[in-house]
């Protein structure tokens, strides 16, 4: 019986997890819940899971969440101390991190210090912090068992040969809603089209940055930190089929593809059951499903969010944490309307230009460098808001 922490319960991600632990109730026990701000459903899901703790990072949402679960044997936190202090208890066998954005990476930091293995899908973790972050899951000998699909797909492909036999990674994309759109109409592209993702059921946030190709480009950083390869050994092709989740060449010169429907519940429960290969099946892959797989080569020009991530893979240090600050505060200004699909990556640009990037960061120099981008991003943001 293994006991879970999920952070980011309430979430695309999260809720899915919560789907595979009710399926194995034999293998899986909630030992905590982490949600931002919705705290009702968070109610609802302690109400269900009885985990020992749940936190709420929204502070303004204490009274509300505490007084829902008021006769329930569950401990209620509040804040980024909560939040952290649920992340490190003792009593969980893993810690599934499925926080969105860079919220999610001081609780990931206070989990591994903690001595827990980690299922990750909180990108923007290894996008902001790589270096720290796998270098403290080396020291206290504790797994990142990746939880994107795509990453996924590459653990799964290497198992059993190593790092060493890598030569090159194929990372898969979608190609988002606007893949087909003519490059002239992208700019005025709306938020309600971007969120029409052809194959995926993601989070608002996650699903637009889909649409960029963004998310592909923190994919790419992700992929170079946890399987240790250069930018150089990364190529991506772009399915729109999203049945090939990503493929890995091997210096033989063989090729290895990891196949499936597109539900994120086989990869989360992959990683959740790692290192046993747990029996149940959410979608079979049929004849039907492989009767035209496409590949084709991303639109670089017309989507320049991803050489961004490239360039700021090569130069690293702040600059990937840069990055990642600016996307935030474009994509949640997108959304609100504020700015046209076109204005998202001018904002990623005037940030990265405006950036003096520092080598070897620690958490704290992190933390200053989100916050005075976010700042700079949003002054950004207005301006073109007008």
């Amino acid at each position: 019986m293994k006991t879970i922490s999920v952070l980011g319960s309430t979430g695309s991600i999260g809720t899915q997890t919560l789907d595979v632990v009710e399926a194995y109730p034999d293998r899986f026990q909630v030992g905590a819940l982490v949600a931002n701000r919705h705290w009702e459903l968070l109610a609802e899901q302690a109400r269900k899971f009885r985990p020992r703790a749940v936190a709420i990072g929204d502070e303004s949402f204490y009274p509300q969440l505490k007084d829902a679960l008021s006769g329930c044997e569950v401990e209620v936190l509040a804040g980024e101390a909560g939040v952290i202090e649920v992340a490190s208890r003792k009593d969980a066998d893993i810690v599934l991190s499925a926080l969105v954005g860079v919220a999610g990476l001081r609780p990931t930091v206070a989990a591994l210090e903690a001595g827990k293995p980690i299922a990750l899908a909180n990108k923007e973790t290894l996008v902001v912090g790589g270096e720290l972050v796998t270098a403290l899951a080396k020291k206290q000998n504790v797994p990142l068992l990746p939880v994107d699909s795509e990453h996924s797909a590459i653990f799964q492909s290497i198992r059993g040969r190593g790092l060493q036999a890598v030569k090159r990674i194929m990372l898969t994309a979608s190609g988002g809603p606007f893949r087909t759109v003519p490059a002239d109409k992208l700019a005025a592209m709306t938020a309600a089209e971007a969120l029409q993702h052809p194959t995926w059921n993601m989070g608002a946030k996650i699903t637009v940055d889909s649409s960029s190709l963004m998310n592909k480009g923190f994919e790419v950083l992700e992929a170079m930190h946890l399987f240790e390869v250069g930018l150089d050994q990364i190529d991506i092709w772009v399915h729109p089929q999203s049945i090939v989740h990503s493929m890995v060449e091997f210096w033989d010169g063989s090729v290895i593809a990891q196949m499936g429907p597109p539900d994120m519940r086989t990869p989360i429960q992959y990683a959740l059951g790692y290192p046993d290969c747990l029996t149940h099946s959410w979608q079979t892959l049929s004849v039907q499903h492989c009767r035209s797989l496409t590949f084709e080569e991303p639109r670089w020009d017309d989507f320049p969010c991803l050489s961004y991530a490239f360039e700021a893979g090569r130069r690293g240090g702040t600059m990937p944490c840069c990055l990642n600050a600016a996307n935030e505060v474009a994509v949640a200004a997108f959304l609100a309307g504020k700015i046209t699909f076109g204005s998202i990556p001018k904002v990623l640009r005037q940030a990265m230009d405006q950036h003096t990037p520092l080598d070897s960061p620690s958490l704290e120099v992190l933390s200053q460098t989100d916050a005075e981008v976010r700042r700079l991003a949003s002054e950004y943001v207005r301006q073109l808001a007008k």
